[in-house]
């Protein structure tokens, strides 16, 4: 999974543990510094770059916020399936 490029989907997000989505988090900090910094002293090749970093450091946030409050995906499908049951019995 590289950061800053597509393959970093939700989907994947949502298959890591607390610790690596931290790690992730860590290193796209760290990236976003360095892009800044070159970006500073004209050295950026890629300005599309900042962009995808800043994207996946959000997704890691949304992430973490999720779980923090229980509303992630999962937790949002079990909860219709159980008022559909409701409304069905």
């Amino acid at each position: 999974m590289a950061v800053g490029s597509k393959d970093l989907t939700p989907e994947q997000l949502r298959g890591l543990d607390d610790s690596a989505l931290a790690d992730a988090l860590s290193v796209s900090k760290k990236e976003l510094f360095n892009l800044r910094f070159q970006s500073a002293t004209g050295q950026l090749e890629s300005h599309g770059r900042l962009r995808a970093v800043r994207k996946d450091i959000a997704r890691i946030y949304t992430e973490m916020n999720e779980r923090k409050l229980g509303i992630g995906r999962e937790a949002v499908e079990a909860e219709s399936e159980e008022t559909t049951k409701e409304k069905v019995g």
